[in-house]
């Protein structure tokens, strides 16, 4: 189903005094067929403002253009009584650099198909297989014990904050400052996080597997953090290669504080630009390693079909 955004310049003047000025603003739609005076009714409910006198919209274009999760709009997401699922993992293979300078997994028989036929019954015949690798391989979940030695581990974590988590997407990409690489809190501030999964969509995982993935990539800053932990959220997800600046000299602030808070942590995310802001379940779920911090997993999104 398209998607449209309104694209505008405009004026707002309040009963009691004063007025806001804005300038190459785009707001979600519910439809292409939206009036000027909707246009600005979901301003002021996007806004939060109260008091409004006056709306002068100036330049209004409507476009067909995926949602980014403007309040006052309900994401697209047609109830149809199907379900469909969107993959968010890499795939991981031998010899695959996910992390610059970890190593890469291995991949080797421990029985081959052809030394299985001596073992069973004649048609029958099986292959397996070692791999060897570091837990942070492809996309993958960090548990507080990969930060703190008296963290929970992978064995220890509550499946019920890891399946079906209500997803709330951030879709960055178009708007990226690359002189300015940390997501801020205010750019998170217009939502209802408490109980979901975060989810921020950089598009950085266009690079993934390629030099460029390791070099001036998005994170997440510091107090933007503290802010989400304080909002109540689950789960942080990423498409960068690290939710901390990696170039900062070895400061980690934001897993410090999420792990630290018992907030999981997904890094390494793919194909966020297929989720709308709102209406998808996210999981996430690693296998139950003991004594384990961090390993991959298959991260999927539930929508509607």
């Amino acid at each position: 189903m398209p998607e449209y955004r309104a694209h505008f310049d405009f004026d707002i003047r309040f009963a009691n005094g004063g007025g806001l000025a804005g300038t190459g603003f785009r707001l979600d739609l519910p439809g292409a067929d939206s009036t000027e005076d909707e246009v600005a009714r979901l301003l002021i409910a996007h806004l939060g403002l109260a008091l409004v006198d006056e709306v002068d919209l100036r330049g209004l274009r409507i476009v067909e253009e995926p949602h980014r999760g403007s309040r006052g709009v309900d994401a697209a997401c047609p109830a149809t009584g199907g379900r469909r699922v969107v993959d968010l993992s890499h795939p991981i293979r031998a010899g695959l650099v996910t992390y610059p300078g970890l190593p890469a997994p291995t991949i080797t028989p421990h029985l081959t198909r052809e030394d299985s036929r001596a073992r069973y019954a004649p048609g029958t015949e099986f292959a397996m297989d070692v791999i060897h690798m570091i837990g942070n391989t492809g996309t993958y979940l960090d548990s507080p014990f990969h930060r703190y030695a008296d963290g929970s581990d992978l064995a220890g974590l509550d499946l019920s904050s890891l399946v079906g988590l209500r997803a709330e997407v951030f879709h960055l990409e178009d708007a990226w400052d690359t002189s300015r690489r940390g997501i801020r809190s205010a750019t998170l501030a217009d939502r209802d996080v408490r109980g979901a999964a975060v989810l921020l969509h950089s598009g950085w995982d266009r690079w993934f597997g390629q030099p460029e993935y390791g070099v001036g990539a998005p994170f997440l800053a510091g107090e933007a953090a503290q802010w989400l932990i304080d909002a109540g959220v689950v789960l942080v997800g990423i498409d960068s290669v690290n939710i901390d600046d990696t170039e900062s000299g070895g400061e980690r602030p934001a897993h410090s504080l999420l792990l630290g808070a018992g907030v999981h942590v997904v890094e390494h995310l793919t194909n966020l630009g297929s989720l709308p802001p709102r209406g998808a379940r996210f999981t996430a779920a690693p296998p139950a390693v003991e004594g384990f911090g961090t390993f991959p997993v298959r991260a999927f999104a539930e929508l509607p079909a």
